[in-house]
């Protein structure tokens, strides 16, 4: 296939991969134990496991999952923030053959129930901080399991004693809950050393995720990525970072959260394939807290969110680190901006790199190789087997330096959207994606984002989609009609804002964030509530968004 900029790309990052290397996730992680075996694989808490330990207690897991009735391509949900179970989790899901649905902890039983129910999921993995949100849906979806785990669980004694106490009474961080169908963690880990785990037949083409996004539009949907799909991925963005990785040595920084897909393959997968230790925050919201752990640990490498870098620079104690070992910080899921990016370099000395991708693309699609020298605001190269057209309104390709909707061809790119084939179709266009995203290219190929060519607000690199805040607000008996859009914010990006047109002269704004708040995690409850008279709306009574935000 002929690839449009071609000549402009740089040699370094266009050789082609071969997705059919390896014919399962399995394969990568079997091979790293095999190089890698002694070598610190994770830390969290002030505790690390090796590459060895990862292994014969995924395999336990793995084991015990396929002793437990679950058959070969069933769906296995994992509801956990960063901690050492969630690597231990989810190889031994992948390693007995079933398909991993990560769910962000923080949803409410709405958002739960949906994801459970559309995913048809028969287990689940799940902190005990969050039991009492299944509780409340667990009787409405397929699940038979239910497998509980303490934040400190994968820690020695009596360490893990104490963090679980101070948790539980001491911080109060898990409301009581009811699952008396409910098993511990722990002892389905005994149970499954005490079993044979058998490694399955895993094709390439089986599903390995069913990753939860909005898509460029409309409610969460489960987008089908499979081991091809994810080996691809890692293959691609392996061919560009790895002349910066050092096997078995250099430390990255898990910040953002492993259930999302920006982390579990940049974080996650690309640092098992290149045998190298992982530091796990479980919570990165408390920035002195975060600061003082890396103080502990020589970093190469930071992955992150441009508010997660805007949040050290501004925290004490950053600028002193010590930032010897460092190579570079990787942003993606929302735009990095510009002062931030420059701040960093001028406080760390090291280059903020930007990416792209999307869920649909497992997920990266483009990456700015890390010789770049400083920040230029591109979000960068195509990564290796990757085609990209800008296209106008009639789909034909637009001229260098011109704006057109980014689609994008490439192994990488999703089976579907799971039960949805016209959502399917909406976005897969004869073996191209389209990605909602308005972007332009400059004559040496480096790509730049613009815009979004949909309604999607962007909050901490996190989708939320106006549909489901309007559905949400609309619920309350006060309201006739709602709109939601994004207003620009220093820390995350955007906020949701709301306009309202209400029914119940007495509704107030913090009655209406309030009833949002019950029904949404807590980055898509409206931070601004404006009432109208009436919204603008088209002659067939859509209602005009862009209006609204202009």
């Amino acid at each position: 296939m002929e690839k449009t900029w071609l000549k402009y790309y740089d040699p370094r990052v266009s050789a082609e991969i071969d997705p059919d290397r390896y014919s399962s996730i399995v394969d990568i992680f079997e091979q790293s134990i095999q190089k890698y075996g002694d070598k610190t694989a994770y830390i969290n808490m002030g505790h690390s496991i090796t590459f060895n330990e990862l292994d014969t207690l995924s395999a336990n897991f793995a084991a015990y999952l396929q002793s437990s009735g679950l058959k070969r391509g069933d769906a296995v949900a994992v509801m956990m923030p960063n901690l050492l179970q969630y690597p231990i989790v989810m190889f031994g899901i992948l390693r007995a053959g079933l398909i991993v649905v990560n769910v962000n902890p923080l949803y409410t039983a709405r958002e739960l129930k949906h994801q459970l129910k559309d995913a048809s999921v028969k287990a689940i993995v799940i902190v005990e901080n969050f039991a009492s949100t299944l509780e409340q849906v667990i009787k409405d979806t397929d699940v038979q399991q239910v497998l509980l785990t303490s934040l400190g669980d994968m820690l020695p004694i009596p360490k893990r004693w104490i963090v679980n106490a101070v948790v539980k009474h001491v911080k109060k961080m898990v409301p009581s809950f009811s699952l008396p169908q409910a098993k511990s963690f722990t002892s389905a880990l005994k149970e499954g050393a005490n079993k044979t785990y058998t490694k399955p037949e895993i094709t390439s083409e089986d599903l390995a995720f069913l990753q939860y996004t909005g898509g460029t539009t409309g409610v969460s949907k489960g987008a089908m990525l499979t081991h091809r799909n994810m080996i691809a991925n890692l293959e691609q963005v392996s061919g560009i970072l790895e002349t910066a990785i050092e096997p078995g040595k250099d430390l990255v920084v898990t910040a953002l959260p492993l259930y999302h897909i920006f982390a579990l393959l940049a974080n996650c997968l690309l640092f098992l394939k290149c045998g190298c230790p992982n530091l796990l925050i479980t919570n990165p919201r408390d920035m002195p807290g975060f600061v003082k752990e890396l103080e502990k640990y020589p970093f190469a490498i930071l992955p992150g969110v441009n508010t997660l870098f805007n949040g050290l620079l501004n925290t004490p104690g950053f600028s002193e680190l010590d930032f010897s070992k460092f190579k570079f910080g990787l942003g993606g899921g929302m735009a990095v901006q510009r002062p931030v990016a420059e701040k960093w370099q001028k406080v760390t000395g090291t280059v903020l790199l930007e990416g792209y991708g999307l869920t649909e693309c497992s997920p990266v699609v483009t990456v700015n190789p890390p010789q770049i020298e400083a920040y230029k605001g591109s979000i960068g190269l195509p990564v290796p087997s990757t085609d990209i057209k800008l296209v106008d309104e009639d789909g034909n390709e637009v001229p260098v330096g011109e704006p057109g909707e980014m689609w994008v061809k490439g192994p990488q790119v999703m089976r579907g959207y799971l039960n949805r084939q016209a959502a399917t179709d909406e976005i897969l266009k004869d073996g191209w994606l389209a990605t909602g995203d308005i972007a332009k290219v400059d004559e040496q190929g480096y790509f730049y984002i613009v815009d979004r060519k949909k309604d999607m607000i962007l909050v901490s690199g996190f989708n939320v989609f106006p549909n489901e805040i309007e559905e949400v607000a609309a619920m309350h008996e006060g309201v006739i009609e709602a709109a939601a859009v994004g207003e620009p914010h220093e820390a995350s990006g955007e906020i949701v804002k709301l306009f309202v047109v209400k029914k119940d002269p007495e509704l107030t704004a913090q009655d209406i964030i309030a009833h949002c708040k019950s029904h949404l995690t807590g980055y898509k409850v409206p931070k601004k509530v404006v009432f109208k008279d009436e919204l603008p709306k088209t002659n067939v009574g859509k209602i005009l968004r862009r209006e609204l935000r202009d």
